[in-house]
């Protein structure tokens, strides 16, 4: 299970050279060829990848695919990643089979994982709340005139 970031970097006639993004691939010190900034419209960054996080992956069903599990890319905005993170503070807060079965359920499903309250599934929650908090440090820092980036989620079995 991946989330993505995607940054708009595509560079337009109109704008100043200042506004431009510079955009180069190198392999082993390399500038690649075949790839031409000119061409380049979006860098993709993976921000979090998770392992068998059953209950991350239902949020992300429910919340951002309309109920449909078919390992579509799906966009994620920013507040719903908030959203994620304060449930995945509030289970790790209480640590309680009950409230985190209410708040933030596992299920069950092909290479899902186990569907305990356990230890690995509040790592995973430890994990989420770290890489969202990354993500809303990046936004903070963008540079100035920056539009932010745009999130994907995305399942892959």
């Amino acid at each position: 299970m991946y989330l993505s970031k995607r940054t708009y970097v595509k560079q337009w006639d109109f704008q100043k050279d200042e506004e431009k993004h510079q955009v180069t691939v190198k392999l082993a010190n390399k500038v690649r060829k075949d790839i031409k900034p000119s061409r380049v419209t979006y860098v993709v960054e993976e921000m979090a990848y998770w392992r068998k996080a059953n209950h991350i992956h239902n949020w992300f069903v429910e919340n951002c695919q309309g109920g449909v599990d078919e390992c579509q890319t799906s966009d994620v905005s920013l507040e719903q990643l908030v959203e994620l993170k304060g449930f995945c503070e509030d289970v790790i807060e209480h640590k309680s089979d009950k409230y985190s079965s209410e708040i933030l359920p596992t299920g069950s499903g092909f290479f899902f994982g186990g569907t305990e309250y356990d230890e690995y599934y509040y790592e995973s929650c430890e994990e989420t709340v770290g890489f969202i908090n990354t993500i809303i440090k990046e936004e903070e820092g963008k540079p100035k005139g920056c539009y932010g980036g745009e999130y994907e989620y995305r399942a892959s079995w």
